[in-house]
């Protein structure tokens, strides 16, 4: 009888990925990450604004003028989000 020895599977860590709110505006306006991935998203504008899916997703709510907020990406899919405070700020987060 034999045995086999199983090699454990590399695992890639976690990377964390920022969204910059500025200018009103989300940039990059598509970031695409691997299930896992955190996105911190970094409002640097003088007023509050959120990130929210439009399949409902994800939503940060409320993220004040220099706050951040993060999300760990869990499902794959193409998630469109906007800013419900200025619907013109439009974005979309891709996980693979």
């Amino acid at each position: 009888m034999s045995v086999a020895l199983l090699q454990p599977l590399a695992v890639a860590a976690a990377a964390t990925h920022t969204v910059a709110i500025d200018s009103t505006s989300f940039a990059p306006a598509t970031l695409t990450v691997k299930r896992g991935d955190r996105v911190v998203w970094k409002n640097s504008d003088p007023f509050p604004h959120t990130a929210t899916a439009t399949n409902k997703a994800f939503d940060s709510k409320s993220i004040a003028a220099g706050a951040s907020w993060s999300w760990v990406a869990a499902k794959p899919g193409r998630f469109d989000y906007v800013c419900t405070f200025h619907p013109n700020m439009k974005a979309t987060l891709v996980v693979e």
